[in-house]
């Protein structure tokens, strides 16, 4: 279900140095901008539970330890085209709350503006799969996301866009 809401919504990408990543519900996707030329036998990918390493022709891309857990077994990279790396984790906790904030504890940090797409994203893949005849896939969250009040000190919970998005729903819209 997460790649087709993922073709027709789009993704949120974080930029790092070496190229991006970004997130669905399930899984996280890495993507590695590599040498032209690249071949596999130069590629050294470890893929662990809550650490990750990749050097390419001997060179250290990034290491260290993952900001969520995920499922060693189901891991997987690819070299695409001999010029890009496309690595594939799955979440062990594939809940819409569970947004990584980075790739790895303390780097590759999504910045506030990104966080909060890429939260929004999150929320729309849960609202889809809790309502499969309804697509979402060019819905806009409303800024309550984010939202902190000065006042009072409260965070917007997602109850609150759950009802939101339920009267949406009531009204036929």
């Amino acid at each position: 279900m997460s790649v087709h809401f993922e073709e027709r919504s789009g993704v949120v990408p974080c930029q790092t140095p070496w190229g991006s990543w970004y997130q669905t519900m399930e899984e996280v996707f890495i993507e590695v901008n590599v040498p032209v030329g690249t071949s596999a036998k130069e590629v050294k990918c470890r893929l662990g539970s809550k650490d990750i390493e990749l050097h390419v022709k001997g060179k250290e891309i990034f290491k260290g330890r993952l900001f969520g857990a995920t499922v060693s077994d189901e891991a997987t990279w690819t070299l695409e085209d001999k010029c890009l790396i496309h690595i594939v984790l799955m979440k062990t906790n594939r809940e819409a709350g569970n947004c990584w904030s980075s790739l790895l504890e303390g780097e590759y940090c999504a910045n506030a503006w990104v966080q909060d797409q890429m939260q929004r994203k999150l929320t729309l893949e849960r609202f889809q799969r809790e309502n499969p005849g309804f697509d979402f896939s060019g819905a806009e969250i409303s800024d309550v996301f984010f939202y902190h009040s000065q006042s009072s000190g409260h965070k917007a919970s997602l109850n609150n866009e759950t009802s939101l998005v339920q009267t949406y729903l009531h009204r036929g819209c």
